[in-house]
């Protein structure tokens, strides 16, 4: 091989990763994924067989595109691992759990609703309330909360609490 295809070849190859580099800088906040953390959880028994987990939580938006939540679900995993889903419970219905049970204290955060927008580069503070239909101790006993946000357009994140 002469010196000048070996030349040639080599800057075609710098070119290629060059254009290859521009490519995933400019893409770099068009993955859309929250992140976040969970706060404050806090439950309490509504009956004998039912009760209400309340989460309060933050979420960041580092993309470039503006999340618009389609749905929000509370997941509580046990400690075998199995998740039962809870029933998301309505900003109004909130308020009215808070005022019928004292002891879970004040409401910090506004419920996150459907078609609430998070803007790309902020940070929010939320709560979702959701209904289980165990009793208050399989709820302080569970592994975790897991919350569950989907996108409009189908993207999906998960905020794991930490035990």
């Amino acid at each position: 091989m002469s010196k000048t295809l070996a030349i040639a070849w080599g800057i075609g190859l710098m070119c290629v990763a060059i254009a290859v580099g521009a490519i995933f800088y400019v893409q770099r906040g068009a993955h859309l994924v929250l992140d976040g953390k969970i706060l404050k959880v806090r439950t309490a028994p509504l009956d004998e067989n039912s009760s209400v987990g309340i989460i309060d939580f933050r979420v960041s938006n580092s993309s470039n595109v503006t999340f618009v939540v389609r749905t929000a679900t509370l997941l509580l995993e046990d400690p075998s691992g199995n998740q039962a889903e809870g029933q998301s419970v309505s900003d109004v219905d909130a308020a009215r759990v808070f005022q019928g049970i004292p002891m879970l204290g004040e409401k910090y955060n506004s419920t996150i609703l459907m078609n609430d927008k998070i803007r790309p580069h902020t940070t929010k503070d939320r709560m979702l309330a959701a209904r289980f239909e165990a009793p208050e101790s399989k709820l302080d006993s569970r592994k975790r909360f897991i919350l569950r946000l989907e996108d409009v357009d189908g993207p999906v994140s998960e905020i794991s609490e930490k035990k």
